[in-house]
This record gives structure tokens, C-alpha cells and sequence, in this order.
């Protein structure tokens, strides 16, 4: 038994090791669609991470390409930079925060998230392939929505199956996997961009490329991965956070019903993390913390190569940094999480916080590494690569294990909407970034040493700005975790002048902005 805030007990069910042998079996068998351990073979975990990684890294890898061949891409579509920064923010960003809820509801609702997976990859696939085929800026445009449409409900489905296939303890290494694919995705668009640039392919090639592989991993994940059983989550309470079990469609005879089951979940999940004390900050710490890491992924490869003309082999070993050091990173901090899990379950807020702090300093000196080095470009390349691998190193720990918290903080049955929540806000939050950064180099000559020098200024403030906004605010959310770990939520029904009028403001405020960069962008498209 724990306390609420007004000191009213309620019952929590942990999933702590010294608490399993008296807790799991009285508290969980009226449930038998729940498992308090998966027991799934080990060679099919290891081919379901493999085509989930597969599948992740190449919906991810469209946004390198852009980001490789983002001087192509503005020549041969005949684009502005404001209009390139529509491309890689709000314009495919709106559609992925809207799309991925219904998305992912439909497969917590009905328990077939391979399914819904399989079918998103075939969507985007195809998107993929009519964006290598785009010939101007509308038609990319449309096509980068469309693939928007199928790329929304990739991560949270991909992170909500792994948090099903393992035990808990092995789930931050099994979602590091997972994630693995952003970084191998950007050292293999490094390696693409010195071999199209050899023998002058465009890049439109590389998109179709992907469409076709992707079309083949989407039948691959189909006939492969299988639907696990829902994992316990760390906290079940049996108050008001305690979700009940999805009325799946062959449960409900009419459509009426079906439309009330469907409703009363998707309450149930919101009510569940408003009364969370800690998710509305991590959220907004991570969203933070993303926005930094895409303006970096968005503008560094082609501001590095403005700035060392003469190093033609530095977008290659820049992807090998990056494939390398942080698919190392990656992994070791879900390693590490892992290894921790029975001494603290807090790790993933520390590495994420910390990591980002340090790792501030060495994107500054990766900026300023040619202005450092007195102007010198071989003295200049080699701080560079030395910074950036620090920096990568120092950044990168965070993802699988923050995800992997999350995923087991929410309740079993609806996680998968609930990680899409958990995204909707990230993507809206970090999507601003490429659209600001393209707003401020507008009207601006990609050629001139004014874009040079404007896109340093913008990358020097937006990126440690957001590293540091995320280190401090999950810092800060650390106390609050602890409650929600312990199943001390906020107790009772919210209030409109406290926590819920809280998370309607800051709703209405993310809406306001991002409606108001999207208008601008708009505007100064035309």
C-alpha cells in the first residue's frame, strides 16, 4: 500500500524481484492476457529485433538522404532553403504527431500491432519511391506527407513489440538495437553521398531504392514476427490509473458499442498519464532534447562541407562517426541500463541529462573546429573528428534506455497509444527546428560564407540550447519518477484551474506554434 498526495492509500503492484514470488500471482491471474515474464524463443527475439531494426532504419533513412544531399535537392527541385526546411519539419512533422495516434490505437485496440506495422511499411515504401520520382516542390511535398502517413506509427509500434518480446531487465538493450538504425542509417547515407557524388547519380535513385527494400522488409515482418503477450508494466495501481483490458472489435457486436469501447480507452489512457507526475516534463525534456539532435542531423553534414571544401572525403568519415561511434553509444547505454536495472531503475534520466550537458561543449568546437585550428583546414579536420566523436559518444546513450522507461511506465494493454502521445509531442516540439533554421538562412546564397556563417550561429544556439533544456528537465523530473514508479500518482478527479488546465495551456500554446511556423513557412514559400 502507498500514499496519494491527500494521503489516501491505494494498492500498487510492482514488478521488483524481491516482490514477485508473493505479488505476481495473485495480482495478475485475473488477467491471463498478461505475463509477468515473456517466454519467447530465443532465436525468434533474435530475427524479430533484426526485422524491426531493418524496418526502423529505413523509415528513418529518407530524412539523410535530404540531409546528404541537401544541396542537390534545392538545385534539381528548383527549392528555396525556407521551402527545404518545410520539408524536413512541419510539413511531414504535423502528419506524423496526428497520424501516429489513431495508428497506434487501432493496433492496441486490436491487439494486431504486426499487422498495422506491416501495412505502414508498404505505405511508406510506396510514398518513398514517388518522392524519388518528384520533379518540383509540391510534388515532393505530398509525397513526404504521404510517407508521413505510414512512417507515424513505426516507433512506438517497433518499441511497444520489443517491450513484449524480453524481460524488463533486457528491454533497454533490446530497444538500443532498435535504435542502432538511426545512426547506421546516417553513416550509410555518408558512404551513398561520396559514391553518388563519384559518379554523378542523382539522388532520386536512392529514395527508390529504399521504397523497394522496404516493400520486401514489410512482407519479411508480416510473415516473421509474431504478436508477443503483454508484458506487465512497473506500476499497475487499482485506482483510477489502473487500465482495464481493451474490448477488442470481435468482442463487440454493434458499431454503437464498438464506438463506446473505443472511447472509453482512449479516456482511460489520457487519464492515465495526466495523473502521471512525471510525464508532461519528461515529454517536454525529451522533446527538448530531440530538437537539438535533428537541427544537428538536418544541417551539419552539408555545413561541414561548406566550411572544409577542401577535405572531399568528409562526409564519408563523417557518416563513419556517426554509424560507429554512435551505434556504440547506443548500445552501451542500454548495456549499462540493464546491467543497473536490479540497483536503480533512474539511469536512463541520468545518462540522457548528463550525456547532452557534455556533449554541448564538443558541437561548439565542432562549429567553431576551422576557426579554433586558426583557419587551418588539416589542423581544423582533425579537431573536428576528434570533437565529434566525443560529442556523439557523450549524446547517444539516451535513446533505447528513455524509451525503454517509458514503455514500461505505461500500462500493458494501450502503451503502444500511449508511446504515440509520447511522441505526438516530441515531433511537434523538435519538427520546429529545421523550419526555424531554414526561416533565418532565407533569402540567404547556400554558396556565399554569409550561410556559412548564419548557419553556425543558428546551429551554436539552437543545439546546446536543446541539450541543455532536456539536461535540466529531466534532472528535475527525477523526484516526480520516483512517485510514479512507487504508484504515488495524483489522486482524484483534475481540476481545470490546476493539473488538466495546466496540459490544456500547454497544448494550446504547441498548437499556436506550430500553426504559426507552418503559416509562416507557407508565406514565405509563395
Amino acid at each position: 500500500m502507498v500514499n496519494t498526495k491527500e494521503g489516501e492509500p491505494i494498492q500498487v503492484h510492482t514488478n521488483d524481484t524481491s516482490q514477485q514470488s508473493s505479488q505476481d500471482p495473485e495480482s495478475y491471474q485475473e488477467d491471463p492476457s498478461l505475463t509477468t515474464r515473456p517466454n519467447v524463443p530465443i532465436w525468434r527475439i533474435a530475427i524479430s529485433l533484426l526485422l524491426l531494426f531493418l524496418n526502423y532504419f529505413l523509415a528513418q533513412y529518407d530524412k539523410f538522404i535530404l540531409s546528404y544531399f541537401q544541396d542537390d535537392v534545392i538545385a534539381s527541385l528548383h527549392l528555396t532553403t525556407s521551402s527545404y526546411g518545410m520539408l524536413s519539419g512541419y510539413a511531414t512533422g504535423i502528419v506524423y504527431a496526428v497520424l501516429a495516434l489513431p495508428s497506434a490505437f487501432v493496433a492496441d485496440y486490436t491487439a494486431a500491432r504486426v499487422w498495422v506495422l506491416s501495412a505502414a511499411a508498404v505505405w511508406w515504401s510506396l510514398c518513398a519511391i514517388f518522392q524519388g520520382l518528384s520533379n518540383n516542390f509540391w510534388q515532393i511535398l505530398l509525397a513526404r506527407i504521404g510517407m508521413g502517413v505510414g512512417q507515424a506509427p513505426v516507433e512506438a509500434l517497433s518499441v511497444s513489440l520489443i517491450s513484449d518480446l524480453v524481460g524488463q531487465e533486457y528491454v533497454f538493450f533490446g530497444e538500443s538495437v532498435l535504435y542502432v538504425g538511426v545512426y547506421i542509417g546516417e553513416a550509410v547515407s555518408g558512404q551513398i553521398a561520396v559514391a553518388f557524388a563519384k559518379t554523378d547519380t542523382p539522388w532520386n535513385n536512392a529514395l527508390i531504392a529504399v521504397g523497394i527494400v522496404g516493400v520486401v522488409i514489410a512482407l519479411l515482418v508480416r510473415v516473421f514476427v509474431r504478436e508477443p503477450k503483454r508484458q506487465i508494466s512497473l506500476v499497475l495501481a487499482n485506482n483510477v490509473h489502473r487500465q482495464e483490458k481493451p474490448v477488442s472489435t470481435s468482442d463487440a457486436i454493434k458499431l454503437p458499442s464498438r464506438l463506446l469501447i473505443a472511447r472509453k480507452n482512449i479516456l482511460s489512457t489520457f487519464q492515465y498519464i495526466a495523473h502521471m507526475r512525471s510525464f508532461y516534463l519528461l515529454t517536454l525534456s525529451a522533446g527538448s532534447r530531440q530538437l537539438g539532435g535533428n537541427v544537428f542531423g538536418y544541417y551539419m553534414p552539408s555545413y561541414l562541407s561548406n566550411l572544409y571544401p577542401s577535405q572531399p572525403s568528409l562526409l564519408s568519415r563523417y557518416g563513419i562517426i556517426v554509424g560507429v561511434v554512435g551505434s556504440v553509444a547506443v548500445l552501451a547505454g542500454g548495456l549499462v541500463t540493464s546491467l543497473m536495472w536490479s540497483r536503480t531503475k533512474l539511469l536512463p534520466l541520468y545518462l540522457t541529462a548528463v550525456g547532452g550537458m557534455i556533449s554541448s561543449i564538443f558541437v561548439l568546437l565542432m562549429l567553431f573546429s576551422l576557426n579554433v585550428s586558426d583557419n587551418d583546414q588539416s589542423r581544423g579536420i582533425k579537431v573536428l573528428y576528434g570533437t565529434m566523436s566525443i560529442a556523439y559518444m557523450t549524446a547517444e546513450l539516451w535513446l533505447g534506455a528513455i524509451n525503454s522507461l517509458i514503455a514500461l511506465l505505461l500500462p500493458p494493454h494501450t502503451k503502444t497509444f500511449g508511446l504515440a502521445v509520447w511522441s505526438l509531442v516530441q515531433v511537434l516540439i523538435y519538427s520546429s527546428g529545421p523550419e526555424i533554421v531554414g526561416l533565418a538562412l532565407r533569402n540567404t546564397d547556400p554558396t556565399s560564407s554569409l550561410y556559412i556563417e548564419k548557419t553556425r550561429i543558428a546551429l551554436a544556439v539552437m543545439i546546446p540550447v536543446g541539450y541543455w533544456l532536456a539536461g535540466v528537465g529531466f534532472l528535475l523530473a527525477i523526484p516526480m519518477v520516483k512517485l510514479d514508479l512507487a504508484g504515488t500518482f495524483v489522486k482524484g478527479k483534475l481540476k481545470w484551474n490546476g493539473r488538466k488546465g495546466a496540459f490544456l495551456a500547454g497544448g494550446c500554446v504547441l498548437g499556436s506554434l506550430v500553426v504559426a511556423l507552418f503559416i509562416v513557412s507557407i508565406y514565405y514559400r509563395a
